[in-house]
């Protein structure tokens, strides 16, 4: 879904017309911004998390309300997203990745690490500099109904963010062109968001998140919400909005089908943290975190015959809680592939295994190989034959 080879980021008419002069954004040459002045650098990421913590306090007792420990969301999560590209977060329900995708737009408070944006330090700006910053970076929600105001009708919606930053030019116009661009009628500007279906909803939502022509747009399951066919219509939206206006997406998902169609790159979260990092179809050919490869093996292949056939990988037990993360590999209270040696009592870092590919697996070399099997329990007595997932 890269939009690498499509054409240049255009700018809308009236993007000149704001309030915001260049002394006064973080992005366009301020002082105030530090060493993220200006655009990232031919070859930097547009976005790059390192070392990623959000944990919430879990606290006892009516009067005192003493903490009693945290519940480690995200819990050290480095990541890199290359300008134009789609990076696809996916995992469990649970596993941290709504939160870190928040985390990254400062809408949950990160409690350590860095998230730099262009180059910009987004924990050192004040609140009205990371007002300005988000100017370039939105969010699309998973609940398009939640999201909006039933208050407001689309033009009051989508005319918010122009008055907040203070838009100069032809609002009217402006609503006129952003419903365009997301196939809905000039005439659904005086409607209201109960009025609407849906997908029409979540095309609204998109078209507030696309309204100041940001960069970056993180993408919360975007889709989980709507029917099978509607989702078809809004990940294709998505994809010509990319092209035609530069933008760099994370999308959020646990549909494995979807990620797979719109991601370039994709990172797997389990309890908090990356376990696996590679491109698209690479993670799909041979996924190599032993958490990746049960995903895998749970997605149906359109094929009686081999569906019925093919060898599936059940995860034993239910996923631990993030107040108590087990010790050493995270995951080694599930894993199949589980050794006696290193898997309960060392932490496995996310390291490269060969160009592109990272995964946090003290064994996944040998796993690859066939080396190491999984154990004869985790395997689905039905099945005895290893398929390929196709979808």
């Amino acid at each position: 879904m890269s939009a690498s080879t499509g054409p240049s980021r255009p700018d809308p008419p009236e993007r000149g017309a704001t309030s915001g002069s260049p002394e006064s954004d973080p992005l366009r040459g301020s002082p105030e911004a530090g060493q993220g002045n200006g655009p990232a650098p031919s070859g930097e990421p547009l976005l790059s998390v390192r070392g990623l913590k959000v944990h919430f306090p879990v606290r006892r007792g009516v009067l005192l309300q003493r903490v009693a420990g945290h519940v480690r969301a995200v819990d050290g999560v480095d990541l890199d997203v290359a300008r134009g590209m789609t990076y696809g977060l996916v995992g469990e329900s649970g596993c941290g990745k709504s939160t870190l995708g928040k985390a990254v737009l400062r809408l949950v408070e990160p409690t350590a690490g860095t998230v730099l944006f262009n180059g910009a330090d987004l924990g050192g700006q004040s609140p009205e500099r990371m007002r300005r910053l988000r100017r370039h970076m939105q969010m699309v929600f998973q609940d398009p109904l939640a999201s909006l105001d039933p208050r407001q009708s689309v033009e009051s919606v989508l005319t918010e963010p122009l008055r907040a930053h203070g838009f100069t030019g032809d609002r009217s116009r402006r609503v006129r062109e952003l419903l365009d661009l997301v196939g809905l009628p000039s005439g659904a500007a005086g409607r209201y968001p109960h009025e609407f279906s849906g997908g029409q909803r979540q095309r609204i939502g998109i078209a507030r998140a696309i309204a100041l022509n940001p960069e970056l747009i993180i993408a919360d399951e975007p889709v989980s919400a709507l029917d099978v066919s509607i989702q078809a219509q809004i990940v294709n939206l998505l994809e010509d909005l990319q092209e035609q206006l530069g933008l760099t997406y994370v999308v959020v998902a646990h549909d494995l089908a979807v990620v797979r169609h719109v991601s370039d790159v994709i990172g797997v979260m389990y309890l908090g943290a990356l376990v696996e990092e590679a491109p698209s179809d690479a993670l799909y050919a041979q996924p190599l975190h032993p958490y990746t490869i049960a995903l895998m093996s749970a997605i149906p292949i359109p094929d009686p015959e081999v569906e019925e056939r093919r060898r599936r990988i059940l995860l034993v037990g239910d996923l631990p809680s993030p107040v108590d993360v087990p010790p050493g590999c995270r995951f080694h209270t599930r894993c199949p592939f589980r050794r006696p040696t290193r898997c309960a009592d060392e932490v496995p870092a996310l390291r490269e295994t060969r160009p592109g590919r990272k995964v946090a697996c003290h064994w996944a070399e040998e796993i690859a190989a066939g080396a190491v099997r999984a154990a004869a329990g985790a395997h689905d007595p039905a099945a005895t034959e290893v398929g390929t997932p196709s979808s």
